[in-house]
C-alpha cells in the first residue's frame, strides 16, 4: 500500500540545465531612498553622486553557479538598468574589416598584433561634441560593446521634430533624466532667472548637474569631470573609459597670464593645463566595476577581438631576439622586444627636447618594487 502511495503522487518535471545556467547569484540589494539628498526640481537628477556599492554592502559582482568550467570564474558587474533590446540603428554602422586580424588595406602586412577575430558588432556613433543647446532627456542606457563605458540614448523635441543622440553615460544617469549643453553659451531663460545677474556661483548651482557639458571655465574647482578636450572648440578626448574622471584644481583666475587656461588633475596624478573653452561633462564614467570582472575563460578573450601572445622565449630564432636555444634561454640578450628595442631597466624613449610644456606636475613615476625597496633604505 505505501509503494502505491507513492507511485501516485505527481512528480515534479526536472528543468534543463540550461535554464539553471541563467540564474544569476546574488541578486541585487536596494537600499532605501535617502531623504538626505537633495534633487533638483528642474531636471530632477541628484545634486550629488549616489552611494557607492562597497558602503552599502550592496553585491557589486555577479557570481554564476560552476555548473560548466566557464562560468566558475566568470565575474560580471551588476547593470540590471540596461536596455535589453537593439540599439537606436540610424545611430550605428558595421564594423567593416574587423576580421582582417590586424593588418592594413595597403600591404596586408600586420600592424597591430594580437588582433582578430571577435564577435561581428556595429559601431555606436556617440557624440562627443554636444554642440547642440537645450535639454535633452534620457531615453534609456545601453550597453555599448565598442567601449568599456555605458552610453545614454537622448531625444530632443523641437516642434514636430525628434533628434537622437549617443553620449557616454555617466555613473548614477538613468532613464527619465534631463541633461544640457552649455558649450553654445548660457541661455537667456537662465540669465532671466537669475536676475540679469552674471554671478559665477549661481551659474554654477543651476548648471552643474550631472551629465551637463559646458566649458572649463564654467566648472566649479574641485569638481569631477569626465570627457575632457583638448582643444578649443574640439571634442572630447580624455576620461572615457568605465570609471575614469579628472579634477578641476584652479582656473587661474588672479594672474592675467595664466587665465587663459585650466588646471585639471587626471587619474595618473599628473596636472596638465587645458583652454577655458574646452568641454568637460560633470560625473564620472559608468560603469566604474568594469575593472573588477573576470572573463572565466579564454574564449571569452576571443570573442572580444583579442589572439593570444606568446613569449618571446617560445618563438624561434628568426621569430623573436629571445627565440631559439634549447630550454627557456634567451641567448644572453637584454630583454627587448620583437623590433629589438629595450623594454626594461628604466630604458629612456622620449628625449629630453620633446616636453610637453602643457604639464603642470607631471605624473609620479618609478613607483615599482626596486624603487619603494630604496625609499625604505632611505626611510630606515
Amino acid at each position: 500500500m505505501l509503494l502505491l502511495r507513492l507511485l501516485r503522487q505527481p512528480v515534479q518535471r526536472c528543468q534543463s540545465l540550461h535554464t539553471f545556467s541563467r540564474r544569476l547569484y546574488p541578486t541585487e540589494i536596494l537600499p532605501p531612498p535617502d531623504p538626505l539628498i537633495a534633487r533638483n526640481e528642474t531636471l530632477g537628477v541628484q545634486s550629488r553622486p549616489q552611494y557607492t556599492p562597497e558602503e552599502r554592502g550592496v553585491p557589486i559582482l555577479r557570481t554564476y553557479k560552476p555548473r560548466t568550467p566557464g562560468l566558475r570564474h566568470l565575474k560580471r558587474p551588476i547593470n540590471d538598468h540596461l536596455y535589453k533590446g537593439r540599439p537606436y540603428l540610424p545611430l550605428t554602422h558595421p564594423r567593416r574589416g574587423q576580421h582582417i586580424g590586424g593588418r592594413n588595406s595597403h600591404t596586408g602586412q600586420i600592424t597591430v598584433r594580437h588582433r582578430g577575430g571577435g564577435h561581428k558588432r556595429r559601431i555606436r556613433t556617440v557624440d562627443f561634441q554636444r554642440l547642440e543647446p537645450g535639454k535633452h532627456l534620457v531615453e534609456r542606457i545601453e550597453h555599448d560593446p565598442g567601449r568599456s563605458a555605458h552610453i545614454a540614448l537622448l531625444t530632443r523635441t523641437v516642434g514636430q521634430t525628434k533628434s537622437y543622440s549617443y553620449i557616454v553615460a555617466p555613473q548614477g544617469m538613468r532613464a527619465g533624466e534631463e541633461v544640457e549643453s552649455f558649450r553654445q553659451g548660457i541661455p537667456e531663460r537662465l540669465i532671466r532667472e537669475l536676475g540679469g545677474v552674471h554671478d559665477a556661483g549661481m551659474i554654477a548651482a543651476k548648471t552643474a548637474f550631472r551629465g551637463n557639458c559646458m566649458p572649463l571655465h564654467m566648472v566649479p574647482p574641485g569638481s569631477i569631470v569626465y570627457n575632457v578636450g583638448l582643444r578649443k572648440g574640439g571634442k572630447a578626448q580624455l576620461c572615457r573609459s568605465a570609471g575614469t574622471y579628472a579634477q578641476v584644481i584652479s582656473k587661474n583666475e588672479g594672474d592675467p597670464k595664466k587665465a587663459l587656461y585650466v588646471d585639471v588633475k587626471l587619474q595618473s596624478g599628473e596636472i596638465r593645463k587645458i583652454h577655458r573653452d574646452c568641454c568637460a561633462t560633470i560625473g564620472t564614467a559608468s560603469n566604474v566595476n568594469f575593472h573588477r570582472r573576470q572573463l572565466g575563460k579564454a574564449g571569452r578573450k576571443r570573442w572580444l577581438g583579442i589572439r593570444p601572445t606568446v613569449r618571446g622565449v617560445a618563438m624561434n630564432a628568426a621569430d623573436h631576439p629571445h627565440g631559439g636555444g634549447r630550454g627557456k634561454s634567451k641567448g644572453n640578450v637584454h630583454p627587448v622586444s620583437i623590433w629589438n628595442q629595450l623594454t626594461k631597466s628604466g630604458y629612456k624613449t622620449r628625449t629630453k627636447s620633446n616636453v610637453n610644456r602643457f604639464v603642470v606636475l607631471p605624473r609620479p613615476r618609478s613607483q615599482g618594487k626596486k624603487a619603494k625597496a630604496k625609499k625604505k633604505k632611505k626611510a630606515s
